[in-house]
């Protein structure tokens, strides 16, 4: 029995300052604020969300943006880094984009069929650009900064740094549906369903990995997308029956959750395509004021109190 996972949800990172970070998702990558909200588990801190206009499952990197939280360092037992899909032939235009801008950058580099361009944000985030030769209908994000022809599209994959990929590739094919899609070196491509991109997890298990620690520049956790409530209880039995440890259904007002942590020390996420960031502003001004859960509104003004005060 396996579950109904259709591909990458969002993908949560960890920054260090709130306004660095808004700056460079919209206006360095533009990407469009989609959410402006709180981390549930720590009112104190915003939870920020970036992706497309209308904020599609697929789409979405969020913030926990810890004020001078300590910088981690990305490596074994996390996800190493998030890519992007971008259209065959831009990586030009953004190689020329972060020299202007004086962006952290490495050479393009071949990548199974498609080139690769890494470069990092403020707070040393392992982030990627796919000029992916595969076909992607999603559209891009109107961006008075990045033009259309060249702007992300969402997620082309995450890159999972391992020990041993065995126990997280058994995981991947076993319960949660994905097929092995290619093999490189230490790095072995996973996908699910008709494939393509925001769909791929690569599993990397490059010895020159340091091992991970937690803080700034680093990812929280993976989510990966099931189309309703009903696909998320069967997801959830089938993860009890495999015998990892789950979380209950936790509603995040956008969507609903459970999280469970793979065996190679990353925490997993399955989280639902509805209702969506539109329940609560409509999507013509997303991410444009203070997005509470129902469970926290009565409280709002002593979490708006709280928070930096951002635009």
């Amino acid at each position: 029995m396996k579950t109904t996972i259709t591909g990458l949800h969002h993908i949560t990172a960890i920054s260090s300052d709130v306004r660095r970070n808004m700056r460079f998702f919209t206006s360095t990558l533009g990407l469009r604020f989609v959410k402006k909200s709180v981390n549930q588990d720590d009112t104190g801190t915003y939870h920020l969300y970036y992706g497309d206009y209308a904020g599609s499952p697929g789409t979405i990197l969020t913030f926990f943006p810890w004020a001078g939280v300590p910088r981690g360092r990305p490596g074994s037992g996390q996800a190493y880094a998030t890519a992007f899909s971008v259209p065959v032939g831009s990586l030009p235009y953004w190689q020329e984009r972060f020299k202007q801008l004086k962006i952290d950058s490495l050479p393009i580099e071949k990548r199974f069929e498609d080139a690769v361009l890494t470069f990092f944000d403020p707070d040393g985030l392992r982030l990627e650009l796919v000029a992916t030769k595969e076909t992607d209908p999603r559209l891009p994000t109107p961006s008075n900064d990045v033009p259309p022809e060249n702007a992300i599209r969402g997620f082309h994959g995450t890159t999972l740094g391992l020990i041993d990929a065995a126990p997280t590739a058994a995981v991947l094919t076993g319960m949660m549906g994905y097929h092995l899609a290619g093999q490189s070196g230490h790095r072995s491509r996973y996908t699910i369903g008709s494939s393509g991109p925001g769909t791929y997890v690569d599993l990397l298990t490059d010895p020159a990995l340091p091992r991970g620690l937690n803080g700034a520049g680093t990812i929280h956790h993976v989510a990966f997308r099931v189309p309703d409530d009903a696909s998320q209880t069967a997801a959830r039995a089938v993860i009890v029956k495999d015998g990892l440890s789950v979380s209950p259904v936790i509603d995040r007002a956008y969507f609903k959750s459970i999280y469970y942590r793979e065996p190679g020390g990353v925490l997993f996420e399955i989280a639902t395509d509805q209702p969506g960031f539109a329940i609560d502003e409509p999507v013509e001004t997303l991410g444009t004021k203070l997005s509470l859960p129902p469970h926290l509104e009565s409280h709002r003004a002593e979490i708006e109190a709280g928070l930096p005060a951002i635009d």
